[in-house]
């Protein structure tokens, strides 16, 4: 019984992906708030592991978890080097000093509120 119990988890171990690895889903606009290169909105996009970037100077490019650190930092291929992101996914911050944070919209207005004639 122990036998099965250690084979399974390392079946488990071998065959776990990047997704389980990644803590947090990236996906949105954010506002370039240092070191900025542009005045387009970055903008991230996630597919399981793999991110789609477009970065404030309107360059496309791939990234994915960073093999060592892969529930805190991702690597973007076109700018070669890699970004940490905090815990809640609201800033990226770039080793090259660049800094993002989510834009994150208002909330909507209240209801009107109906008076009875």
């Amino acid at each position: 019984m122990r036998m099965l119990s250690l084979t399974v988890g390392l079946v488990a171990a071998l065959f776990a992906t990047g997704a389980a690895a990644q803590s947090v889903d990236l996906s949105g606009r954010y506002n370039c708030i240092a070191m900025c290169r542009g005045e387009y909105q970055p903008y991230v996009t996630q597919n399981g592991p793999e991110l789609n970037v477009v970065t404030e100077a309107g360059v496309p490019s791939r990234a994915w978890p960073d093999w060592y650190f892969p529930t805190t930092r991702i690597w973007v291929d076109v700018l070669n080097q890699s970004a940490v992101y905090t815990p809640d996914g609201l800033v990226i911050q770039f080793d090259s000093g660049t800094v993002w944070r989510r834009d994150i919209p208002p909330p909507p207005p209240p209801p009107p509120v109906r008076r009875r004639r």
